[in-house]
């Protein structure tokens, strides 16, 4: 039975992980002053609302007598994996505890709910309460938790041993943050990232890998992968059961993947236009290698972004380089990204904050992305570890997506200026806001078939956004929405039972009217892309031999130099 709940919390662990990656982050993150200021607020709204403040706390005062009687309805969601230990049903004490928990933080809730306060202050102040209410949850205190209890008594102190050795590692290690992942388990190239190919192009920016054909025969139209900046390319070929790279060389596609460098500050000046300028480099080599007159081009998170303003580029250059775009959980709509927890804390005073601190230090460091994007969701990404790491004393799951997500990379200053530019201006949306090497860019003339991808419970890139991503993308597009989370809605391999999806074209006014008329498919989305893109692909023709070509021969065997670097 433990054992059972055990690999139970673990599945929980990892599920909650996946859906909390850093792919697309917190640009601009969560100052200190603007959680001040919305302490201001909260407070002084209780001194300005006297009459609502008090209601709240007699309702407060009531339900802790019915709590003390026991005689309280009040109940954790049974969702709530916190209070999933039967203690906290069966024990008397343990059930009051959890009551006045709920009741508190309910009475906060409630107030402003109920408080006519601005719509954005509100959310503001209740980000902010959800951080208090969080920690200060019983179950992440060894007194308040009966799992931790029962194993510390189990274990005869041993659990509590694990926990404080674990705590000084993330102290010494990580910065004082929970680790999330058993690093010991995963090294790239090994098990991680193994897929056959060869670095046919290496730039100061990227290195270009073309993969080994497993096929006979190839369909004659290249694929190019692209990669967010955020974090390193081998989402895309993590174990072979889930690697996409694969499935595309078992559809007898030619597959290529960008593998970017990790900057340093000596690369503080690479901007959104080397980027692009790096794809159409990329995809030059790959019309010389294979012989093809254009690409096809499949792009992700931010990654999907410089995939976009390549493409409006080329289109604004009348250059026919890519035939079909795919492009995965990415917002072009930078309005969609108000409605996110990072989004609440924009504000022409924070993005200049933000520019200021990456131009000093000429890079944004990965870790301190992760730092600020765990504390947008410090329940599944620090107290759910809290309580693993130090107060059970268990290592952190050996899990290769959380490995591939603690793997983090930098962001070259200029691209960070230019990315939250982006949030002012939305060129994407707004034509002729953008120029890049000398081109305005305007969506409106890139004209190719599309492919666009979004997870239904994604919370990082709302598929509301990525909906409107399919609209800017015109109506040669085709949307499909996965019915998960933001990283398991791109790596969504066949063979899960509870997988399904909607697609059909963006040509729907409005998300919701789309999802209405969308025909629902069992299954992972997969199957659907491969036949899509394989009508895209061109002739089938001979596997080549040999990978490269005279004028870009192989460099080295994939993965690469720069996925390495740290």
């Amino acid at each position: 039975m433990a054992q059972n709940f055990a690999d139970a919390q673990e599945l929980d662990i990892r599920e909650q992980a996946a859906a909390n990656t850093l792919a697309a982050n917190p640009l601009v993150g969560v100052r200190g002053e603007d959680l001040v200021a919305s302490a201001r607020l909260l407070l002084g709204e209780m001194l300005n609302q006297p009459a609502l403040a008090m209601r709240q706390c007699v309702a407060l005062l009531a339900e802790f007598g019915r709590i003390a009687i026991g005689d309280s309805a009040l109940a954790p969601d049974p969702k709530d994996r916190r209070f999933t230990d039967p203690a906290w049903q069966e024990n008397a004490v343990y059930r009051a505890l959890a009551q006045s928990y709920l009741a508190w933080g309910n009475a906060l809730y409630r107030f402003l709910d109920e408080a006519e306060i601005d719509r954005r202050d509100a959310e503001r102040a209740r980000f902010l309460v959800s951080l208090v209410v969080d920690a200060l949850a019983p179950t992440n205190s060894l007194p308040g938790n009966p799992a931790a209890l029962k194993k510390l008594v189990a274990t005869g102190g041993a659990s509590l041993l694990h926990g404080f050795e674990n705590l000084v590692r993330d102290v010494v290690r990580n910065g004082g943050l929970p680790a999330q992942v058993d690093t010991r388990t995963f090294a790239v190239g090994k098990n991680l990232a193994t897929t056959s190919g060869s670095v046919v192009l290496r730039t100061e920016v990227m290195e270009l890998i073309q993969y080994r054909p497993t096929t006979d025969d190839v369909h004659k139209r290249p694929l190019l992968i692209v990669p967010p900046q955020i974090n390193k390319f081998y989402v895309f070929d993590l174990a072979p059961e889930k690697s996409i790279i694969r499935y595309c060389l078992e559809a007898g596609l030619q597959t290529f993947a960008i593998s970017w460098r990790n900057p340093t500050a000596a690369e503080r000046d690479f901007g959104l236009d080397t980027y692009v300028a790096a794809l159409e480099q990329a995809a030059d080599a790959m019309r010389a290698i294979t012989g093809s007159e254009d690409v096809n081009i499949w792009g992700s998170c931010s990654g999907g972004i410089t995939t976009s303003a390549f493409l409006a580029h080329l289109a604004a250059c009348g250059r026919a380089k890519v035939h079909s775009a795919t492009v995965a959980v990415c917002l072009l709509d930078m309005a969609a990204t108000a409605s996110t927890t990072a989004g609440l804390f924009v504000t022409p005073e924070s993005i200049a904050a933000a520019k200021r601190t990456s131009q000093l230090a000429g890079v944004v460091e990965g870790q301190e992305l992760a730092r600020m994007f765990a504390w947008m969701r410090p329940n599944d990404l620090i107290w759910n570890y809290w309580v693993n790491n130090y107060l059970l004393g268990n290592t952190p799951p050996a899990f290769d997506v959380l490995f591939w997500n603690n793997d983090t990379t930098r962001l070259p200053a200029r691209l960070h200026a230019d990315f939250l530019d982006l949030i002012d201006t939305n060129p994407f949306v707004n034509a002729g806001r953008l120029a890049l090497r000398g081109k305005p860019l305007d969506m409106a003339q890139v004209a190719l078939d599309s492919y666009v991808v979004a997870g239904l419970n994604d919370h990082i890139t709302p598929w509301q956004g990525c909906y409107n991503t399919a609209k800017l993308y015109g109506s040669r597009s085709t949307f499909v929405l996965a019915n998960s989370g933001h990283i398991q809605s791109l790596i969504n391999p066949p063979g899960n039972s509870k997988a399904c999806f909607w697609a059909g074209a963006s040509s729907a006014p409005d998300a919701q009217a789309w999802l209405e008329h969308a025909a629902k498919q069992a299954g992972s989305w997969w199957p659907h892309w491969r036949e899509w893109i394989a009508v895209r692909s061109g002739e089938m023709k001979s596997a080549p031999d040999e990978l490269g070509s005279k004028s870009n021969p192989p460099l080295e065997t994939a993965p690469g130099r720069y996925v390495l670097e740290t």
